[in-house]
């Protein structure tokens, strides 16, 4: 007994001496950095800019622990939150800027623009009797002009079509929600679709409405979209995995150095946890995203399908300092429910870790599968089937699908790069709204029976010329049916919403032709999941 009381009574001693050390290092080190900028204030040959030195400090130094600790600065900070929290105050519109004008593409539904009668294709012409075109409108302008705190008033003037007067309107700013889904609609009879942006606040509720209104329309099976969606909230991944996994399914769990275990279990039954379900994902599929796909790989609850995910597994917590700035500091790791890391590595610098997808282009990943090589001693067993599943950074889906290059040309790339489909698009609907709105129903209709034809062809060539793009017949045959899907996908999100966006552009969506073979067939679907 005694002999053991002496180990505790030295393991004690041992603690407090590292601890002492530790404070004295600290102590040391906070003097030395005081020091230092005092030295600077007070004898530097010039005025310095102690504000600005003290940020570029603080960024340098959490540039050195790891590729996603951060310093947010306190004007940046409502901004950074911002998509996150899911609402903003102004006016309620989408908006682009066209020419030097701010074009309106769609009232927000039930705004306050919407409710004092301001429609697509209207032009802000004045904000308040200011002028709102040339040279120096911009979106820090519009944001500027248009946002505003909740109550407050702002009169626009407004050019309605060939209207020769310009039209008054008193708009009452109020919150503005700000949607984490971009699309809700059904693929096919029984099979239904949600492409979810974002991990915001409201992103759960949001997902739960979108269930029902799928529901109404015969839902049985479910292709949640998360390409491309690099994460936000832990809390809303496990909304989605109540809504996906049901009860007691563990979803995540974290840990790190300082910070002990903590494990997120799912609390209740939700809406979607029998259904066949495929997630897709790909390179741009981060955190959270990696969360819920990890999640239902790891308990064999859905097929993961399309490219590997991004691999960004570190959790940040955030501090704010005194005048408001933030730090986001990594304070733990994400491993799915089997144990698997999320985080990829970056043991070779920051700089080289961002330079990761352009590796995996170099390498091959985004086309052949079996360029990705993973190594025994990342094997792990799913949770009810035993699968074989790979930890080592991101997601690895359980079908892979290339990345389809067949429409990539320089072509194409520079009608994007020079906005030559948005500006040929938002000219058309605004010469042909009305008349598009009298040949067509409404969008099953236009989705039909639409097509670009060759008076519209030679409108967009002639665009592309007016923004010096050098048209190529040959690199144009290659790229035609991708451009003529955008143009008409971009047409339809003018006039209706993005929704509708995504109906046109997903016809000729290779993962969702996946998606769709694989839940229209239950003996492959279950055999993948290791039934």
């Amino acid at each position: 007994m005694n002999r053991i009381f002496l180990i505790v009574i030295l393991l004690a001693a041992n603690l407090l001496c590292n601890a002492q050390q530790n404070n004295a290092k600290i102590a040391a080190t906070s003097q030395k950095m005081a020091t230092t900028m005092y030295l600077i204030e007070n004898f530097y040959v010039d005025t310095a800019d102690m504000p600005k030195l003290t940020e570029e400090a603080i960024v340098a130094m959490l540039k050195e622990l790891d590729p996603h600790s951060a310093y947010i600065s306190a004007k940046d900070v409502q901004k950074t939150n911002e998509p996150l929290v899911g609402s903003f105050e102004g006016i309620g519109v989408t908006f682009q800027l066209l020419r030097d004008t701010i074009l309106v593409v769609s009232p927000v539904s039930g705004g306050p623009s919407e409710k004092v009668g301001i429609m697509a294709g209207d032009r802000i012409i004045k904000i308040d009797g200011e002028d709102a075109f040339g040279k120096k409108v911009n979106n820090d302008f519009v944001t500027s002009h248009l946002r505003g705190k909740k109550g407050t008033k702002v009169v626009l003037s407004i050019k309605r079509g060939n209207e020769s007067e310009l039209i008054d309107f008193e708009v009452i700013r109020d919150k503005i929600p700000l949607n984490s889904i971009d699309a809700t609609f059904m693929l096919t009879k029984n099979i239904g679709y949600i492409k979810l942006d974002r991990f915001a606040q409201q992103s759960t509720e949001e997902f739960v409405e979108a269930l029902m209104r799928l529901k109404k329309h015969g839902l049985r099976s479910l292709v949640l979209d998360l390409r491309g969606n690099s994460g936000g909230y832990l809390q809303t991944a496990i909304g989605l995995g109540n809504e996906l996994l049901g009860s007691g399914r563990t979803v995540v769990f974290t840990e790190g150095l300082k910070s002990p275990k903590q494990v997120y279990d799912t609390d209740r039954n939700g809406g979607f946890r029998d259904g066949r379900l495929v997630v897709l994902i790909d390179e741009g599929s981060a955190s959270a995203s990696e969360i819920v796909s990890g999640a239902i790989q790891d308990w064999d609850r859905g097929v993961i399908i399309g490219r590997r995910s991004f691999g960004k597994g570190l959790v940040q917590r955030p501090f704010t300092l005194p005048d408001g700035a933030v730090i986001r500091l990594t304070t733990a790791r994400y491993h799915t429910p089997t144990g698997r890391c999320i985080q990829r590595s970056y043991e070779d610098g920051v700089e080289e870790y961002h330079k990761e997808m352009q590796k995996r282009l170099d390498h091959g990943e985004y086309f052949h599968a079996d360029s990705i090589q993973f190594p025994d001693s990342l094997k792990f067993a799913t949770l009810n089937s035993g699968r074989t599943v790979y930890g080592g950074g991101g997601i690895m889906p359980d079908i892979f699908v290339p990345a389809d290059t067949t429409f990539s040309t320089k072509l194409y790339t520079n009608l994007v790069r020079k906005g030559v489909f948005n500006s040929y698009t938002i000219d058309y609907v605004l010469a042909n709204r009305e008349k598009i709105n009298r040949q067509y129903a409404d969008f099953t209709d236009f989705n039909k029976v639409f097509n670009i034809d060759e008076n519209m062809l030679a409108d967009f060539k002639k665009m592309a010329e007016k923004k010096e793009v050098e048209w190529d017949d040959e690199q144009f045959q290659r790229s035609e049916p991708w451009v003529l899907m955008q143009i008409k996908a971009l047409i339809a999100r003018n006039i209706w919403d993005i929704d509708k966006y995504y109906q046109v552009v997903l016809k000729e969506d290779k993962v969702i032709e996946k998606a769709i073979q694989v839940l229209e067939n239950k003996k492959e679907y279950d055999r993948l999941l290791g039934k």
